[in-house]
């Protein structure tokens, strides 16, 4: 070209025949059903076939800048001829997958397959007159919170901190699938509160199930719920606010076409992966329907004709919600007193505000604890050694109890003294906030029977004839116990629900030689290979077994292991792989010290490990110095025990020397808000969090990220996460300035952490330590005194232990107040008195759910009155404000 443009034309000798015919389409990141509007954004799965030329710069995780040409690829494809080239192209395009921003992808697919260019009659106009159909769903107006899910949700990942998500309410979901006539697998929208508006591009059929809700085709008469519903290419769905329940689902005939993240379609919404851009629906998203039969579908054809639910399968959404519940894994006497769990039996606990897809906290009685603190766990009664949580636990953070959901966490470090029945999960999806619950005891004979019939009832769209489960009275959550021998720890079997066993090693301390024994019993169960086990999740002391009990039953699981205890070996002398992972550690960085601020200024003020976390931890565990904080976290070595500890791969690590074990408090109630990477230390464990979420963990300072969702570094070895059990971390100086660009620099694979592989040796372990024995004394004993008088402070300073709501508003005497429709968190007030209002005009935000709802005026007018004021919580029915009409 050089030589061309200087006037020198080459010379070409022994130039080939041309052959065949050759085809070419280009790839943007634009939007056909928004006039080709353009489509920025991260490309969350980028898949290009073999057998064809790409020309492209796209991967999966890329972000396509909104400064630059839209264009990300050219495809080309070769024949013998014209019409074999645009088979081959059209094969191509059917058989690429671009997801996370809308493209031209199906409008290609479109012109390649139709008549007019497959028999060659186009011109430099033929797309003035192209119109495309595409079986795509526009988002017109996004709702509160709508996600795309799918069912049964993300599963096998629960012992490295990834959670299923799916639908909070699988029964609605399930059905609205069914009606529809689709697999069970397809994915479908869950609307929260308030719906979305939805246009549809291609014909299909439709289902609206759960919570009850206003909804329309093109403004015309309101639809039916539980039903079929045909819908014609350009038709707009509306859907109102739920007026009773919390969850509407939108099921569509195929399911939507979304990609797989871990095996399942599901929005994590706090991970940002699965279902549509790893987030909320927003205006302007398009949504493509899956085509079952072509290659990119990852959704398998419908199994089913489109037919309606009866009646008697449609539940009733109501203000207060029996739940049944089976007692366990913590329970009385080794935690609570007997009291305590019949006040919990027998109180009607009501929904807070605060509640999400995360979990659902509950405002009621204060319980009574058997011991005054949590040992080495944490300075409160609450907290124990980190075990894994079941689905559905009834988890006390401090003296709160919340109802751990489908989006939260693993691992933690609290008790949970019941759980609930799997075939009544589905409840606390719809429940909002302002509603009660009382919580029913049940037999695990009597929970399987619920959900066998539940799952006859989906899959026959029948009722299935049952009688509700008698309430029982809880006499012990423990299935079982061994006594310790002088080659074995006592061994607990705990009910965790109907899905879960919670074993236990041990007494409630700290031993190594007990994380060491759940390692080898967890390779004996997986050698044994029983039937119905999903997944063995450790925890420090503990190992939680999930397992289907319509394929093995509680009675024989217990059976199971208890031969296999009889034959494990002991742990003397073992040794494990323990690689050595070096990682820079920016002591209270600004992000660390911000998430204590943002609690201080919006949960809680007077805590005890407030205002500043390091010095708390000095204070509890008698230092002279926040620099012997500082250092001690650059001289522990800390062996991981487990993974999920706050999410996404985040470790439950223990210094190996017990001189460098700072003893802490866990955050009660528990912050909001936590910057991913973030270190913290919670009883005696460091933790590494794994992404933005909220936590407990005293705040020290922050490393590199240990998830790397588009899997851009290689050092992560073909999974997100970073960290394997029984690593060894050790922490380096770092600044902050430092750690940002080594961050950026990580999370893109350009630089790597050092590691180093080894062994750890038990019985060489031991030995180091027995040789220290003096100076470790000496230190828990300082520790311990420190400990003892931060406890008797922390009692003595302690207000209530459960959060109560402030006395509502006053109801404003006449008919201009303007009243709430939902209980939640005032959190701006946007008039104020004789201000002048237009209809339509939003007045007050209230905060419910972590989502914000506007409250608007009914018509014109002036503000006469205002009843409500920031912070503050309302309820239901509440009047906000006055509005004199003019």
């Amino acid at each position: 070209m050089i030589r061309i443009a200087a006037g020198e034309p080459p010379v070409f000798q022994n130039l080939p025949e041309p052959q065949g015919a050759a085809m070419e389409v280009r790839l943007y990141a634009e939007n056909p059903v928004r006039n080709f509007a353009p489509s920025p954004g991260v490309l969350t799965e980028v898949h290009f076939p073999e057998g064809v030329r790409v020309d492209g710069w796209v991967r999966t995780g890329t972000e396509v800048s909104a400064h630059y040409d839209p264009m990300i690829a050219k495809i080309i494809a070769h024949g013998a001829d014209r019409e074999q080239a645009r088979i081959r192209l059209l094969e191509a395009l059917d058989a690429t997958r671009l997801h996370g921003i809308a493209t031209n992808l199906d409008y290609l697919r479109g012109i390649l397959s139709g008549a007019p260019f497959s028999e060659g009659r186009v011109s430099t106009r033929f797309l003035d007159d192209y119109h495309h159909v595409s079986p795509v769903v526009e988002v017109v107006e996004a709702g509160t919170y709508t996600t795309v899910q799918d069912y049964p949700g993300r599963q096998g990942y629960w012992d490295v901190g990834v959670p299923p998500s799916g639908p909070m309410d699988d029964y609605a979901f399930r059905l609205a699938n069914r009606i529809v006539g689709n697999d069970p697998g397809a994915a479908g929208l869950e609307c929260t509160l308030q719906g979305p508006m939805l246009r549809f591009h291609g014909d299909t059929v439709i289902a609206l199930t759960g919570a009850p809700v206003g909804a329309s085709l093109d403004d015309g008469e309101p639809l039916p719920l539980w039903r079929p519903i045909a819908v014609r290419a350009g038709q707009v769905l509306r859907l109102g606010r739920a007026e009773s329940g919390c969850r509407t689902y939108i099921a569509i005939r195929n399911g939507l076409d979304v990609p797989d993240y871990l095996g399942s379609k599901s929005t994590f919404v706090l991970g940002q992966f699965g279902g549509h851009a790893g987030r909320t629906l927003r205006v302007g998203d398009v949504l493509p329907v899956s085509r079952p039969g072509v290659p990119a579908c990852t959704t398998p054809a419908p199994v089913h004709d489109p037919a309606p639910a009866p009646a008697a399968l449609i539940p009733l959404y109501g203000r207060h919600w029996d739940i049944a519940v089976l007692y366990g894994p913590h329970g009385a006497p080794d935690f609570f007193q007997p009291a305590a769990m019949e006040t919990f039996f027998g109180s009607d606990y009501r929904v807070h505000h605060n509640s999400n897809r995360l979990g659902v906290r509950l405002v009621g009685p204060k319980p009574e604890w058997t011991r005054s603190d949590g040992g080495e766990a944490g300075l409160h009664p609450s907290n124990i050694h980190d075990c894994v949580y079941a689905i559905g636990s009834i988890n006390f953070t401090g003296d709160t109890p919340v109802i751990l959901t489908c989006d939260g966490p693993s691992l933690g470090g609290f008790v949970c003294p019941a759980t609930i029945a799997k075939a009544d999960l589905w409840k606390v999806g719809q429940v909002k906030p302002g509603d009660t619950i009382r919580f029913r005891p049940i037999s695990f004979a009597d929970a399987l029977a619920l959900e066998q019939a539940q799952d006859a009832a989906i899959a026959a769209l029948a009722p299935v004839t049952l009688t509700e489960p008698p309430r029982i009275r809880p006499e012990s959550c423990i299935l079982a116990r061994l006594p310790a021998t002088d080659a074995r720890p006592m061994v607990t079997y705990r009910q965790a629900g109907d899905k879960y066993v919670l074993l236990e090693y041990g007494e409630n301390v700290l031993d190594l030689r007990l994380r060491l024994r759940i390692h080898l019993l967890m390779e004996a169960v997986k050698a044994a290979a029983l039937p119905g086990i999903a997944e063995l999740s450790p925890g420090v002391r503990s190992v939680q077994i999930h397992y289907d009990s319509r394929i093995i039953a509680q009675e024989m699981l217990i059976e199971k292991l208890l031969e296999l205890e009889a034959g494990l070996g002991d742990v003397e002398g073992l040794k494990v792989p323990s690689r050595i992972v070096h990682l820079p550690l920016a002591f209270e960085d600004a992000a660390t010290l911000g998430a204590v601020t943002r609690y201080r200024e919006t949960v809680k003020a007077d805590a005890p490990w407030l205002p500043n976390n390091v010095d708390f931890i000095r204070r509890i565990n008698g230092l002279d110095s926040r620099e012997q904080v500082r250092d001690t976290l650059y001289d522990a070595s800390y062996m991981v025990l487990g993974l999920g500890d706050v999410y996404l791969g985040a470790p439950c690590a223990v210094p190996l020397d017990p001189r460098h074990r700072l003893l802490t408090s866990k955050y009660n109630p528990a912050r909001t808000y936590t910057a991913e990477g973030t270190v913290g230390i919670g009883g005696v464990y460091m933790c590494i969090y794994g992404m933005d979420s909220p936590g407990g963990y005293q705040l020290v300072g922050r490393t590199v990220p240990i998830w790397n969702r588009f899997l851009a570094n290689r050092q992560f070895g073909g999974e997100p996460w970073l960290l394997r059990f029984f690593d060894r971390v050790r922490f380096y100086p770092a600044t902050e300035a430092e750690l940002d660009r080594f961050r950026t620099d990580f999370r893109a694979g350009r630089v790597q952490v050092r590691v180093e592989e080894d062994v750890f040796d038990l019985a060489a372990h031991e030995a180091a330590w027995a040789a220290q024995a003096p100076q470790i004394d000496a230190f828990r004993a300082r520790q311990q005194a420190a400990f003892t008088a931060e406890v008797a402070r922390w009692q003595a300073d302690e207000g209530p232990a459960v959060e109560e709501d402030a006395d509502a508003p006053p109801p404003a005497d006449d008919r201009d107040a303007i009243q709430a429709d939902i209980s939640g968190n005032v959190w701006k007030v946007l008039v104020e008195v004789g201000q002048q209002v237009e209809a339509g005009q939003p007045l007050v935000v209230l905060e419910a759910m972590k989502m914000e709802f506007a409250v608007h005026a009914r018509g014109p007018g002036r503000i006469r009155a205002v009843h409500c004021r920031a912070g503050r919580p309302v309820v239901a029915g509440d009047a906000l404000l006055s509005v004199a009409a003019e």
